[in-house]
């Protein structure tokens, strides 16, 4: 009897500690927002590549993958311990470690301060400015953007859209050591590409943010009006000047061109269906628009300089 109880016991315990690694392993990826780390990875990656060309290394790649990776994960979660108050209010947030309660705020900073120091590190064994602007865009993201939001909505999406596309000018600098007009054309693209992307997703969560005090959308009272279309069609249009002016620098030939004109016209009638239907269908299909339209654009790029 004795002897049964004491194995169930050390069952139990190995149950316990499994569940708990696992727990921690999870409760790890969503501090650094793992999905979206990721987006971020592919940006940086995407654009080492194309400034590289056929001369790319895979060992360079995997450095700057693992550097991006630390950086941005740091970033999140600093992010989540400054919200933390605000991501209990909102359903699709509230089960987030550090709001939870299952990661202490001490433990989160520890962990960003470790992945901060050692993703920056990684970045400048590249050359001092890729560590530089590794660390703009982490001190960017985490104390100038998460502030902002609970301010100007337009203001906040435009600021964060800066350390949202530093990983396309980080991936160029990676290979090239210094800002050309390739990492700008790349930092552009994706700079304006988050604004109808990010107003998409806010109009989805839109009751979410709300209940949490953030009014994401454009309009005036951060309603769900004609506003958010309209101004995400505008930019769609400017993404058809960075294009041409990339074909103007000699960035990008005719064929690449004409696909990312093709891209962008598609993006700008999604965005023109959201003005004219103002429905929450039109908002999840430029959401899903948004997330075809940078990876294709930036793998049509990467083919044209292959």
């Amino acid at each position: 009897m004795e002897q049964d109880q004491a194995r169930t016991t050390t069952a139990t315990t190995q149950v316990g500690v499994f569940d708990g690694m696992v727990q921690g392993i999870t409760d790890f990826g969503l501090l650094v927002k793992f999905k979206l780390t990721l987006l971020v990875l592919y940006s940086a990656l995407m654009s080492y590549a194309i400034a590289a060309g056929d001369r790319f290394s895979w060992y360079a790649m995997a450095l700057l993958g693992l550097g991006g990776f630390l950086v941005t994960g740091a970033a999140n979660a600093l992010n989540q311990v400054l919200e933390r108050d605000y991501d209990r209010e909102m359903p699709r947030t509230a089960n987030r470690p550090v709001a939870t309660g299952r990661m202490s705020v001490s433990t989160a900073v520890l962990y960003a301060g470790i992945m901060a120091l050692v993703g920056i590190s990684i970045l400048t064994l590249f050359n001092p400015l890729t560590g530089f602007l590794g660390m703009l865009s982490l001190i960017s993201y985490a104390f100038i953007y998460t502030p902002l939001k609970r301010s100007s909505a337009l203001v906040a999406v435009t600021v964060g859209a800066i350390p949202g596309a530093l990983p396309l000018i980080i991936g160029t600098v990676a290979y090239e050591g210094v800002i050309t007009y390739t990492g700008l054309t790349l930092f552009t693209l994706q700079f304006l590409w988050q604004f109808p992307h990010f107003w998409a997703v806010a109009w989805l969560a839109d009751d979410d943010y709300k209940k949490a005090g953030f009014y994401m959308l454009p309009s005036r009272n951060g309603e769900k009006d004609q506003t958010t279309g309209l101004l995400s069609f505008v930019v769609c249009l400017l993404m058809f000047g960075n294009a041409g002016l990339g074909y103007w620098l000699g960035f990008t030939s005719v064929w690449a061109t004409a696909l990312l004109f093709l891209l962008n016209g598609w993006f700008a009638w999604r965005s023109w269906q959201l003005y004219r239907d103002c429905s929450r269908d039109a908002a999840r299909k430029q959401m899903f628009a948004s997330f075809l339209h940078l990876p294709v654009s930036l793998i049509v790029l990467l083919i044209d300089k292959i």
